[in-house]
């Protein structure tokens, strides 16, 4: 007989997610067997939102990780087969504020939300409004990655996220085969990036997500990117998850990406740029970012320069001063001072 955990405020056990660190692992596997579905049913609640969870047994082999890049929340949950349902219920307690943009990582997840029924394959992307209920069963070992992004930066109306729901988006072309890739490697690496460059990866990746988003729509293709302008994206975002590294050049980009320096300068100059002024401003904007959350005294200048890819602090100052008008000491210090001042 199936084994069902419903999501009352009551059942919970603990606390399920530590308030503090990055890239929190919780497991079943740290309480007795005996324990561990309402363990996870605990987990899930505090981490995710309210749900119900029926398995065929009383035991439940499952593991999450959950971490936070600037206004994305990523979960990565491996677990055995069962059935969550987002009920009418647990949506009363006003815990959906968020749509949930998830990537099939193994496994299939049979999924049911207004009025559709869908299956998600390995690669596929599904999105799950939180403020209506949602049934999905996995019929077999799986895993998910599960990233949580406030509704209102999708800048999606209510009938268009209706619309996505209960589908499953498969990544054989265009934006979904940039979406699901990038969202794949992001949930892996998540918390190996710094605050600057996990708030510049979000950004990015929320943007992502809208224009899939609306190009499942149907949106005018004049708003969407092209071809030129996937590829665009998908080369910015590689280059803000390597601007740490100084040999970041044209060459090592354009042979990243399985094109020639020439078409990488081209699509550059299409944004009235070039590669190499675009690394410098990234670079340049992550340390003017770093200079004002950081006391004077607190990081030398050589450490932040060669964090954002920078060979020392002398060519740091130096585009600094180009850029700006002011070297970074100076301009850290004024900022300081203002803000000592308010």
């Amino acid at each position: 007989m199936p084994t069902a955990i419903d999501s009352h405020e009551e059942r919970r056990l603990r606390p399920a997610v530590p308030a503090s660190g990055r890239g929190t692992v919780l497991t079943t596997r740290s309480v007795a067997p005996s324990e561990s579905l309402d363990y996870w049913h605990d987990v899930v609640l505090d981490t995710l939102v309210g749900m119900d969870i029926t398995t065929e047994g009383r035991t439940y082999d499952a593991a999450m990780r959950t971490d936070r890049l600037g206004n994305l929340q990523i979960t990565t949950v491996e677990c055995d087969p069962g059935q969550v349902h987002r009920t009418p219920r647990a949506i009363a307690h006003g815990d959906g504020r968020q749509v949930f943009v998830a990537v099939q990582g193994a496994g299939r997840a049979q999924v049911e939300q207004d009025g559709r029924t869908t299956e998600l394959r390995t690669g596929d992307i599904g999105f799950f409004e939180t403020v209506r209920p949602f049934r999905t069963v996995y019929p077999e070992r799986f895993r998910m990655k599960i990233f949580a992004v406030p509704r209102a930066l999708l800048q999606l109306p209510d009938a268009g996220l209706r619309q996505l729901t209960g589908r499953s988006i498969r990544p054989t072309g265009g934006l979904p085969a940039l979406l699901a890739p990038t969202l794949d490697r992001l949930a892996d690496t998540s918390a190996s990036y710094a605050a600057p460059t996990a708030d510049r990866l979000a950004e990015s990746v929320i943007d992502l997500m809208a224009a899939t988003a609306a190009d499942q729509l149907g949106a005018d293709p004049a708003e969407l990117p092209g071809a030129d302008g996937v590829l665009l994206l998908r080369i910015r975002t590689y280059i803000r998850w390597h601007l740490s590294d100084p040999g970041l050049t044209p060459a090592v980009i354009a042979e990243a990406h399985g094109i020639s320096v020439r078409c990488l300068h081209r699509l550059f100059e299409a944004e009235d740029s070039t590669v190499c002024r675009w690394i410098r401003e990234q670079r340049l904007e992550e340390c003017r970012k770093e200079l004002a959350a950081r006391p004077p005294g607190s990081v030398t200048l050589g450490q932040v320069a060669r964090r954002w890819g920078f060979t020392g602090p002398a060519g740091l100052a130096k585009a600094f001063r180009n850029s700006f008008g002011l070297s970074p000491t100076d301009w850290r210090d004024r900022v300081w001072a203002g803000a000592a001042s308010c």
